[in-house]
């Protein structure tokens, strides 16, 4: 009974690593611009077949290489292109109405229509075959008594709390960290003070964009089946864990989704599967019931 419990967490643990990586997306947009971009979920989507076309080119193009070499070239590419793809949609989309000053309902429905393009644009440049994603590490199970994990879930979950660290000490300690910090607490006094907005935005939209490809790369290795309709329930799993831990605020979002994880495996472990999403987000609300700015949120006053 307590090795299937440390087994089930330590599965929990990895799919808590997904969800946390791409709740920092959300928690880092919502942080600096209040908007809720619900396309972020499709980025994920978008940064697993970057992924999937990058490591396949290198290992049609450059035969002999291994495939841990291939992996390391493909984390970096795989992070700016999808990075790139943030942007772009920050630009086009997001970006004019902004300086337009739209309402922040317009700018919601923006992104679930940015979202949807993501997805069906792909369907029809890509087709509606799933892909299957190259196997690039070789899969090494250890074996604790009855706990078996393995080499790339010890990979994920490690990943997972590095970018935590890395996005912690960007986000408290450095100069652009506090600007993002800034136009949180008052975007309105900030460009008064010589601070660039745009650039600080768009480099919000680097970071979390980035984290939603390394997920969508570490997704496609731990489960390496593809179709452009992947982003979509775990992106509003990952935004849900982010609530819960409290947006805006970075700690509650990686603790959100690896709570959402633990709570997930765990429903499996005791009860059918068909109750998991059930039973999770039903716990899911009650502690916002009891607790309605999350675990680590504050409630905001507003002047008038």
């Amino acid at each position: 009974m307590f090795d299937s419990l440390i087994q089930n967490l330590f599965n929990g643990l990895q799919w808590g690593s997904f969800y946390s990586l791409i709740a920092l997306g959300y928690t880092l947009v919502y942080g600096v611009l209040t908007l809720i971009n619900f396309a972020h979920g499709d980025i994920f989507m978008v940064g697993a077949y970057i992924a999937f076309f990058v490591a396949s080119f290198f290992l049609g193009h450059a035969t002999g290489l291994p495939g841990w070499f291939v992996l390391t070239l493909t984390i970096p590419l795989t992070m700016i292109l999808t990075a790139g793809v943030g942007v772009t949609l920050e630009r086009i989309a997001y970006r004019p109405l902004r300086r337009k000053g739209a309402d922040r309902l317009y700018v919601v429905i923006t992104a679930l229509m940015c979202g949807l393009i993501l997805e069906n644009g792909n369907l029809a440049l890509l087709g509606a075959s799933r892909k299957s994603f190259p196997e690039l590490v070789d899969k090494t199970v250890y074996t604790f008594g009855m706990v078996s994990m393995t080499n790339l879930k010890i990979a994920v979950i490690i990943s997972a709390i590095l970018v935590f660290v890395l996005l912690q000490f960007i986000v408290t300690k450095t100069k652009i960290g506090m600007a993002m910090r800034a136009i949180s607490y008052d975007k309105f006094a900030v460009p008064l003070m010589g601070i660039p907005i745009d650039t600080v935005i768009v480099f919000t939209f680097i970071l979390g964009s980035s984290m939603a490809g390394l997920a969508g790369l570490l997704y496609s290795l731990s489960y390496p089946i593809l179709d452009p309709y992947m982003g979509a329930l775990i992106g509003w799993k990952a935004f849900i864990a982010a609530v819960v831990g409290g947006i805006g605020d970075i700690r509650g979002a990686f603790l959100g989704g690896f709570l959402l994880g633990f709570v997930e495996i765990l429903v499996v472990a005791f009860f059918p599967s068909t109750f998991r999403d059930l039973i999770a987000f039903s716990i899911l609300l009650l502690i916002l019931v009891y607790k309605p700015t999350g675990l680590f949120g504050v409630a905001k006053t507003t002047k008038i």
